[in-house]
């Protein structure tokens, strides 16, 4: 631990250029993904009051319904719209510029949203969720791609999953602000949405005084000197001749080869496991549970008895605790690795949803039990924040080569956002039909996947890129030659047979 704070001091440049990463990237998306849920009974009276104003008629219910289901999965159109932008715009003019171009749309949502209230139209708060959508959709990628890119390898988990510490802030500073002590009232509700495009304008103003990441110079750019500089500005004085090794064997390797487009790695043969791999981590992510946790959340603090007042401050805590843990878990991923911490936490999962079952089940029976699944939740969050809300991040990084990495992402981000509008669907229904026996479908998700990572998913830690895709290269290998083997045994039995 010691040696971790002292790398932490030495590299204290890194550090900030971190935080700015962060502020301006995943904390956003996390923090626009909250926001809106204390602000639906605002705006949707909002709304109507705007109607009545313009038309004389109150909404129907089922209008007003309909406009506001519309506000809410815009953000996750625009979303869908931005990552497969994120690609291009990358691959193209490099992160630094994309999330700088991405500051001045998140300032320009802003406008909308906050000053939809003054305009009396509800309409510029659909095109502000719409623009920040598309927002989240470039940051989300780019942010994890510039991450994992300026970090030294010794310390490239702790620094990939930053992204996720951040993305666990945005959640947490939502739901601070979202109190009605300070920014969740009828009042303030436009400020509390105009939130997001102050700390764009803050990365818009300090991201200019960080380098564009040294892969991104050094392989796409051919700037060696410019590579160099990069590394000693971010990490100081050093000896860097390992990682600067690596960035020209992958160099060497890739070298014609230009950044492919999304068509171009599906098309790629070499590349499908690492795209498997990718997908299994992320179906994983979205299926784990957690929006079963958090829609049942508030109905069991509401049956173990605590006060209306204080449950918004205990789902604060809910919060708060995943963002300790996520804390903790790029604190040890570097010493422990990626796989046991995404294949042990994927079971530690399981388990605490075992257990979460059994104590709703038996909540009418016994009245203790109903405290035991507020703690159960606490648990869940906190081995989700040490598991995989940290490491998926981290594999997804370092199991692709910069020619591969912005078009792996747009898949993958694709694969998020569409994850994240069906489970908003088709969740709720799959609620009312299983009740709380919905956690079982959860329950075999995670024990599947973590036979499967246990299996087939390589460890990363203090590898290099050329290593893990060799690794990959070998394990596809090995497996066509298994295939060969049983088919010519398979041949050869046929043959002895017709003798």
């Amino acid at each position: 631990m010691a040696g971790f704070l002292s790398d932490l001091v030495q590299y204290r440049k890194l550090l900030l250029m971190i935080m700015v990463l962060g502020i301006g990237g995943t904390h956003l998306s996390g923090f626009q993904m909250s926001v809106i849920n204390y602000t639906s009974p605002y705006i949707q009276k909002f709304i109507n009051e705007t109607w009545l104003e313009r038309y004389g008629s109150v909404l129907h219910q089922e209008t007003l319904t309909l406009l506001w289901s519309f506000i809410v999965s815009i953000y996750c159109v625009g979303g869908m719209i931005g990552c497969l932008c994120s690609g291009y715009l990358t691959a193209k003019y490099g992160k630094k510029k994309c999330l700088l171009f991405n500051d001045v749309v998140l300032l320009v949502a802003t406008l909308h949203t906050g000053f939809s209230r003054r305009a009396k139209s509800f309409e510029m708060i659909l095109i502000g969720r719409f623009l920040e959508g598309i927002g989240a959709g470039i940051n989300m990628n780019a942010h994890v791609q510039y991450a994992g890119e300026i970090s030294p390898k010794k310390l490239r988990g702790f620094v990939n999953v930053t992204s996720s510490v951040f993305l666990a802030l945005g959640k947490a500073v939502a739901r601070i602000l979202g109190l009605r002590d300070l920014l969740g009232t009828e009042d303030m509700w436009n400020v509390l949405l105009s939130f997001s495009g102050l700390v764009a304008l803050i990365q818009l103003l300090f991201l200019p005084f960080f380098p564009e990441s040294p892969p991104y110079l050094l392989l796409q750019k051919g700037d060696k000197a410019g590579c160099l500089k990069a590394m000693k500005q971010l990490w100081g004085e050093g000896n860097y001749h390992t990682e600067f090794d690596d960035m020209m064997k992958e160099k060497a390797v890739t070298k014609g080869t230009k950044i492919m487009n999304v068509l171009e790695v599906l098309k790629e043969p070499s590349v499908y496991p690492q795209l498997s791999t990718m997908l299994l981590l992320l179906l994983s992510l979205q299926l784990c549970g957690l929006s079963a946790i958090t829609f049942y959340t508030s109905e069991i603090f509401q049956t173990a008895n605590l006060q209306e007042s204080i449950i918004p401050y205990v789902s604060l805590g809910v919060a708060i605790s995943e963002l300790i843990s996520i804390i903790f878990c790029s604190s040890i991923i570097d010493r422990f690795g990626r796989r046991i911490l995404l294949w042990g936490g994927y079971l530690l999962m399981a388990l605490i949803l075992v257990l979460l079952e059994t104590s709703l089940l038996l909540s009418d029976q016994f009245l203790w039990m109903r405290y035991c699944s507020v703690i159960l939740i606490f648990l869940f969050l906190i081995a989700y924040g040490i598991g995989p809300a940290g490491a998926v991040a981290s594999v997804m990084n370092e199991i692709f080569t910069l020619s591969t990495r912005s078009s792996a992402f747009v898949i993958g981000g694709i694969v998020i956002w569409l994850g994240l509008t069906f489970t908003g669907m088709i969740f709720p229904f799959a609620v009312m039909l299983l009740g709380p026996f919905c956690f079982l479908i959860f329950i075999a998700v995670l024990v599947i996947s973590a036979v499967l990572i246990y299996l087939f998913l390589p460890e990363t830690k203090g590898k290099s890129i050329s290593e893990i895709t060799e690794e990959f290269k070998t394990r596809q290998f090995k497996k066509k030659r298994h295939q060969t083997m049983e088919k010519n045994a398979t041949e050869e039995k046929t043959f002895c047979t017709k003798l």
